[in-house]
């Protein structure tokens, strides 16, 4: 996997520089820029998706092997947290990027956004946004809102998307419910599921198709003003049509601008990223008509089929860490979680992948010896039957 780690670094003392050299733009070149001419940070790399790959019919293909969650459910939260803190801007866009692909039929009907890179797009806007996608210091380990208690406040988020605690099921029952999203699993709010970074993200989507559904058929909204307005609501709580845009100028609108950064710029797959309010070239996308990008193909509510279950990535038999192929490594893992399972465990995904002889039945020796057989050329396939 040819990764580049995070190198740009954000500080306040750099913001009152009158004058300093940054990579900005191709990232490759060096430029002596002021201050508030910069508007991105990070570090190119390649891609971590085959290139190949159709993207607008297949998606990426979650190259990083990315379960129902990221974190095994018995892990304690400051284990889940840890795991989130170290993720690269790269992988927290991948991460996003598993989510929408598992529910594009529905995001692109809902959302009227029929081109799915640009859905890509706005998903960075709004991590962006609400995170600065970790600014490849903290991963996907952002809270706010945390002061008053677990739970307490509706404000209270987590993750890439700032998720409040209003989107999951069996939440403060005082909290308006976010029941209209029959489509997609509703995660309960325990610890394990508000922060895992891919429940987060999940939720986050879940909390947006919520606010459609809502701008479409009470409040008989068309176009892009369905999307700027589940925005605005993902942020207030509110999605009814204001009176002026300065309701959307700093949100909404923003997420927008931003968006068209990424895409436009070619920085849908890298560690490059950049923030709210940013100077330089993004003024560009600050536009009075910067929502033209989005098209006019219209929302709908028509059905879409989708089963109503926690995700159920594709099964790879035998790949029991969760990353696309079968080796010596799942072998050994498999044999770590039957000697010692208090301290090696698998995710949820991993354990479908893992049981792979006698199917069904929980993994056992078998299913270690069916690995080791697959991966000596003794059998062409798995589950052993």
């Amino acid at each position: 996997m040819n990764k580049k780690r995070f190198f740009g670094v954000i500080t306040a003392a750099a913001m009152i520089v009158s004058s300093l050299s940054i990579s900005a733009g191709d990232m490759g070149t060096s430029i002596v820029a002021s201050a508030d001419e910069w508007y991105c940070a990070g570090s190119t790399c390649d891609p971590l998706h085959d290139t190949s790959r159709d993207i607008q019919k297949e998606g990426v293909g979650n190259p990083l092997g990315f379960g129902e969650r990221n974190t095994p459910a018995n892990a304690s939260t400051a284990e889940i947290r840890a795991i989130n803190h170290n993720m690269t801007v790269q992988e927290v866009k991948y991460a996003l990027y598993k989510e929408i692909d598992e529910h594009w039929e529905l995001i692109s009907t809902r959302l009227g956004q029929p081109e799915r890179e640009k859905v890509y797009a706005l998903f960075l806007g709004l991590g962006s946004r609400e995170s600065t996608l970790g600014e490849g210091k903290i991963g996907s380990d952002h809270e706010t809102a945390y002061e008053d208690g677990w739970g307490v406040n509706s404000a209270h988020a987590y993750g890439t998307l700032q998720t409040a605690v209003t989107a999951f099921a069996d939440c403060n029952p005082k909290f308006m419910p976010e029941d209209n999203v029959p489509e997609m699993y509703q995660y309960s709010f325990t610890e394990s599921n508000f922060y895992d970074c891919i429940i987060s993200n999940h939720m986050g989507i879940r909390k947006i198709l919520h606010f459609a559904e809502i701008c479409i058929n009470e409040e008989g909204m068309h176009g892009y003003q369905v999307i700027r307005n589940s925005l605005k609501g993902f942020n207030t709580g509110w999605c009814y049509m204001a009176e002026d845009d300065g309701a959307y100028k700093t949100y909404a609108d923003e997420i927008c601008s931003m968006a068209q950064f990424y895409y436009n710029e070619g920085h849908l797959y890298d560690n490059v990223f950049t923030w709210t309010s940013a100077g330089g070239n993004m003024e560009k996308y600050r536009t009075a008509d910067r929502w033209d990008w989005w098209g006019d193909t219209e929302p709908s509510m028509a059905p879409v089929t989708e089963s109503n279950t926690q995700d159920n990535p594709k099964v790879l038999y035998g790949d029991a860490n969760c990353d696309g192929e079968v080796d010596i490594s799942d072998f050994v893992l498999i044999k770590q979680t039957l000697s010692a399972p208090s301290k090696y465990t698998l995710t949820e995904q991993g354990k479908i992948n893992a049981d792979c002889s006698g199917n069904g039945d929980g993994i056992t020796e078998a299913d270690a010896v069916a690995v080791r057989k697959y991966i000596l050329k003794m059998t062409d396939t798995l589950p052993e039957v």
